[in-house]
Order: C-alpha cells, then sequence, then structure tokens
C-alpha cells in the first residue's frame, strides 16, 4: 500500500481543528497508507450493509404468504419493483454523486434503507409492501450499489483499480449471501419481524462511519488518487443528474459496446438478484428443504464468493476481461440448468454452491473494465449506471416471472433451466465486443474498429 505515490504537502503535518478524516489521513500517511484504503473499507461496508437488506427477500416470501395469505405473485410484484427501482435509480446515482458528493448521497441513501426495513415491520397491507420494501429500500440500493463501487474506485484508484472494484464487489454479494443465514434462522425460530434487525443495524453503523470519515475526492485531503503524483483538482460539480445521465446515454446508444455489455449484464441480473436471491430458498423448500438449511447453501455461496470477486478482480487486471466473461456466464449457466435436474442431495448442493459462488459476482470487474475503456473515464461512471439499470430489470423479470411460473405450473425448474441457456447467450455476446483488449481513447494499441467507436463516443465529449 506504501506504493501509492507521494502524498500531498497537506499530508506532512496535521492542522489545527482539522476533522476526524483529516488527522487519520495524516497518521496514515506516516505510516505509507493511502487513505483510499479507507474509502474502499467504507464502501465495502455499505455495500455489504445493503446488500444484507436486499438479501432479506428470500427469507421473508414464505413468512409474509404464510401470515397474510398473499400469492406467490404477489410478494413477487413487490421484490421486483424494488428490483426495477434498484436498477433505474443506478443512471442517475453517479451523476446524483457527482451533484451532492459521495458522502451526502451515501448518507441519504442508507437512511431510505433504514426507514423502508422499519416501516414493514408494521405494515398490514400488501401496498404497504410495495411502498416500504419495494420503493423506500429500492431506492437506497440503488443508489448504494455496484456504481458506488465504480464511481469510488474510480474517483480515488489510479492504480489496482480492478483489485480494488473486486474488493468492493465482495460486498455486493457476500451481504446477501453471508446474512440470509442469519436472517433466515432468525425468521425461523423467533419471528420474520426480528430478522430485519442484521441489516438495520448494519446499516446504521455503516451512516455513522461515513458520516465521520468518508471524503468525495483525494484532493480534500490533499492527495493524489492511489498509484497517481499529481493532485488533481476534483470534477464541478454540475447541476442536471438527469441531463447529464441522458446525455451519456445518447452518446453511446450508437456503439455496439454498449449493447453487447447491457444484454450480457442483464442477463447477469436475471440470473442472480431476480432468479437466485429471490427464488433460490423457495425452490429449495419445495423439495423437502428447510428454510435455515437452505440459507446454508447461501453461507457456502458467501465464502467462494468472497475468493471469486477479488480474483476476478486480479484476473482483469491481467487478462482479456471479453474471455473471462465468456468462462464466467458458460460455467454460471451449466450449473443453473442441472440444478433443478439434481437430486437436491448435500453433495449436489455442495458442489452447485461452491461453483455459483465463485462466479457470482465475477462477471463485475470485466464488465466494469470494458465500460471504463470504452467511454473514459469522465462518462464511464454515468454510462455504467444505464448498464446497471439494465443488470437490475433482467432482475426484475425473473423475480416476477419466476414467481408467476412457480404459481402457474407448481414449479421453478423452466425459469432455472430458461436463465442458465440466457447465461450461455451472455457468455457468447462478449465476444461481439471489438477487439483489443484496451479500448481507451486514443490508444496506440485498439483497433480500427475500437478507435471507431471510441471517436463516436470521444467527440461529443469534447464538444461539452
Amino acid at each position: 500500500m506504501a506504493d501509492g505515490g507521494q502524498f500531498g504537502p497537506y499530508q506532512l503535518g496535521i492542522p489545527a481543528g482539522a476533522s476526524l478524516a483529516e488527522r487519520l489521513s495524516g497518521r496514515l500517511s506516516r505510516l505509507g497508507i493511502h487513505y483510499a484504503w479507507v474509502m474502499l473499507v467504507l464502501t465495502f461496508m455499505t455495500m455489504l450493509a445493503t446488500s444484507a437488506a436486499m438479501g432479506m427477500a428470500g427469507v421473508l416470501m414464505r413468512p409474509l404468504e404464510g401470515q397474510f395469505g398473499w400469492t406467490s405473485g404477489a410478494v413477487s410484484g413487490a421484490m421486483a419493483l424494488r428490483l426495477v427501482l434498484y436498477g433505474l435509480t443506478g443512471p442517475f446515482a453517479a451523476a446524483l454523486m457527482m451533484r451532492y458528493g459521495l458522502r451526502r448521497a451515501i448518507c441519504a441513501a442508507l437512511g431510505c434503507i433504514t426507514a423502508g426495513l422499519l416501516l414493514i415491520t408494521h405494515m398490514t397491507g400488501l401496498w404497504q409492501l410495495y411502498v416500504f420494501w419495494g420503493v423506500f429500500v429500492g431506492f437506497g440500493t440503488g443508489m448504494t450499489a455496484i456504481v458506488l463501487g465504480a464511481t469510488v474506485a474510480g474517483n480515488w484508484f489510479g492504480r489496482r483499480r480492478g483489485l480494488a472494484i473486486g474488493i468492493m464487489a465482495t460486498a455486493a454479494a457476500s451481504g446477501v449471501l453471508g446474512f440470509i443465514p442469519i436472517s433466515a434462522w432468525i425468521a425461523e425460530h423467533i419471528g420474520w419481524r426480528v430478522s430485519v434487525v442484521p441489516p438495520i443495524a448494519l446499516c446504521s453503523l455503516a451512516f455513522v462511519l461515513v458520516a465521520l470519515l468518508a471524503r468525495d475526492h483525494p484532493s480534500e485531503l490533499g492527495l493524489p488518487a492511489y498509484g497517481e503524483i499529481i493532485v488533481m483538482s476534483p470534477p464541478l460539480r454540475r447541476t442536471g443528474a438527469a441531463r447529464l445521465s441522458f446525455d451519456a446515454l445518447k452518446h453511446v446508444l450508437p456503439t455496439r459496446s454498449f449493447w453487447v455489455l447491457i444484454v450480457g449484464y442483464a442477463i447477469c441480473g436475471f440470473t442472480t438478484n431476480g432468479l437466485m436471491q429471490t427464488h433460490f430458498i423457495p425452490l429449495l423448500q419445495d423439495h423437502g428443504i428447510l428454510e435455515a438449511a437452505a440459507a446454508d447453501v447461501f453461507a457456502m455461496m458467501a465464502v467462494f464468493d468472497f475468493v471469486g470477486a477479488i480474483a476476478a478482480g486480479y484476473l482483469t487486471d491481467r487478462y482479456d476481461p471479453r474471455k473471462l466473461l465468456l468462462l464466467y456466464y458458460l460455467v454460471r449457466g451449466a450449473v443453473l440448468m442441472l440444478l433443478p435436474l439434481s437430486g437436491f442431495s448435500d453433495w449436489q448442493l455442495g458442489l452447485f454452491g461452491a461453483l455459483y459462488g465463485l462466479g457470482w459476482i465475477a462477471p463485475v470487474p470485466p464488465t466494469i473494465r470494458l465500460n471504463a475503456d470504452s467511454f473514459g473515464a469522465a462518462r464511464g461512471p454515468l454510462v455504467f449506471g444505464w448498464l446497471f439499470a439494465g443488470h437490475q430489470l433482467g432482475a426484475a423479470v425473473a423475480a416476477l416471472g419466476a414467481g408467476m411460473l412457480r404459481d402457474a405450473m407448481g414449479t421453478y425448474t423452466p425459469a432455472f433451466v430458461f436463465g442458465g441457456a440466457l447465461c450461455l447467450v451472455a457468455g457468447g455476446t462478449a465476444l461481439l465486443l471489438p477487439r483489443g483488449a484496451r479500448l481507451v481513447f486514443g490508444s496506440a494499441s485498439a483497433t480500427p474498429a475500437v478507435m471507431a467507436e471510441a471517436a463516436s463516443v470521444a467527440v461529443p465529449m469534447a464538444a461539452e
């Protein structure tokens, strides 16, 4: 961590009246530790807390159906609404962070999630589930999703960006996978209303730490980005978050890279947040497996997800991300199609948990790198917001569609087999990206096809 470049002169001493973040940065600089790693930890905690809240979907479905008499399709509708808003917030999350700053945006989002979780414990009607879970939790989790990780990595890391994204991405799945067993046990033995306490506690802790320690840009602490030498001024805070987001979309819509990336990422969302996160536990319950035991498979996935996500970040910095996406999606598709055809024995579920866990978040680092390389540092976070929207719209289709299929056919098998087949499509589309591992504007190593796409995006940027 000491090789992250020089520290600014501001860091040579700690001025009187310095904030807690400034004091911590000064002490860390004397140890050769860049404050970017503090921001990584804070972002990790935020994404862990919000993903733990998202993981409540699978835990709550059966208890809500049992207590209120709601159908799987009715409850799935609220879960799908949350996923839709979760995704649609993405294109504007990066712009809102640019406008109001990381710290304000994160704290507002964490407050919204906490309020939604508290309110669902007092609901009495289905419409309240749609408002408290679908709207409150949907908006808050959308603001603190992987778009946040991509923005922090872009602001704070000049080097080791792939590794940083890989570490932060583990939180997005580890919160879901790691806290489902805890909440499922509480729901089964104490009650579903108490099961929301762990994510509420995590969100509250993250809120306090972010409010005290987070900073929007390294220059606020007199620092260059990690791995850089020059202290760069923060970008101007521009008004009109919606205009910024739609301008970015307008300029990338004609490019093949955008469509390839968004199709693949929508299928990624279909098979993770939509299908697995919402319907995996009910699938196992259909085969006589208790909720707590089903949640144990998620715990196994969490362990392998942590390893897989960090490995994916490491590999993304060194190998062709297109080929990595092909590998990840082929493995995911195969295990999804085989799962409903298995006997659901302990060893089969264990093998499934290990393979699916390794690849749960693995497509994220190569997708983020391909997005950044294709569309540049200035527009990349905004474009990734639209990719994230596609991811969550795919998830919403799976969350609602799988529930409706289960009501109509009495089984989840068609939904899981279809999800596996879509993964094979996602793997194939990755190879349709323009050849040339680095798509950076003006790169001497880029192929003519890459340069043509780069020019179509770069020219409008230069004119702004």
